[in-house]
């Protein structure tokens, strides 16, 4: 997957950089794999909005995305490498040996015409779907399952990847991408490879118009606010004061800064090494 930059003709081409999508195979999506998808515009049910700068965007299908792989020791093959607008990696199209018809996220090096398969004894090859007691050690996975039989939770976006590094007491260890080494049930299934689409991370959208085509509104800055619409709001100029010492905070009045993690959660067990551990 490569980017590509573009002559600055307008201020907007300037800066842009986006994906080449070289590696996408077919341009219209299965139409038995679509499902509809409302816009909630950040409102819950009762029309309050719950959560901010959401709204406007393009229209979009939920592609169907087979997270669980539960269809087991049956081969199938890939059809084609599509563009998903819901997520930040590309599907994959495959179809298994009955003529069923699934999606899953496409690994880096999963190519049109290669096989994959789900199973217990399946070859550790990229886009095999396997339980992490029969991943070799070292192997990079994704679309890894907290409990098994839950379907993937953990690295399933762009570039992601986890590392299994240990095996003991029927756990797998697992480092996140974020760092964090993480105890899994070695029952739970993972996908082998990283997720594809690696070069995400660094695209430039070029202008504002863009952000507003996926459903991101503008955010004002809580200091530009009044007293009575932020906590960090009021003061004479570029006030940093408001009116009184104050430190940064959410329009709830919330710290910022501090730990919003629960403290004593039950999957606190779960965690060897922290992704800050000194």
């Amino acid at each position: 997957m490569s980017l590509k930059s573009f002559k600055p003709t307008t201020p907007a081409n300037r800066y842009k950089v986006l994906p080449s999508f070289d590696e996408i195979t077919k341009s219209t999506p299965e139409k038995s794999l679509l499902a509809p998808l409302r816009k909630s515009g950040g409102r819950n049910n009762n029309g309050r909005i719950t959560t901010r700068h959401i709204g406007g965007g393009h229209k979009r299908h939920y592609r169907l995305v087979d997270f669980l792989r539960g269809k087991r020791n049956v081969p199938a093959t890939v059809l084609a490498v599509e563009y998903d607008p819901n997520r930040t990696c590309r599907i994959a199209l495959i179809q298994y040996k009955d003529g069923e018809k699934s999606y899953i996220l496409a690994p880096v090096g999963l190519a049109v015409g290669a096989t994959v398969e789900s199973g217990e004894k399946v070859a550790p090859k990229v886009g095999n779907a396997m339980p992490l007691k029969s991943v070799p050690l070292g192997t990079a996975v994704h679309n890894i399952e907290i409990r098994p039989g839950s379907g993937g939770k953990i690295a399933r976006s762009a570039g992601q990847q986890a590392i299994l590094s240990n095996r003991e007491g029927g756990f797998a260890l697992v480092k996140m991408p974020s760092g964090e080494i993480r105890k899994f049930n070695e029952n739970c299934f993972c996908t082998v490879g990283q997720v594809g689409n690696t070069q995400h991370m660094n695209e430039t959208s070029g202008k504002a118009g863009r952000t507003r085509w996926l459903g991101i509104r503008p955010t004002v800055r809580g200091m530009c606010m009044n007293p009575v619409d932020h906590p960090n709001g009021g003061g004479e100029g570029k006030s940093k004061s408001g009116g009184g010492r104050q430190h940064l905070s959410s329009p709830w009045g919330h710290v910022k800064g501090q730990k919003t993690r629960r403290l004593r959660k039950p999957s606190d067990a779960f965690i060897v090494q922290r992704r800050k551990s000194k």
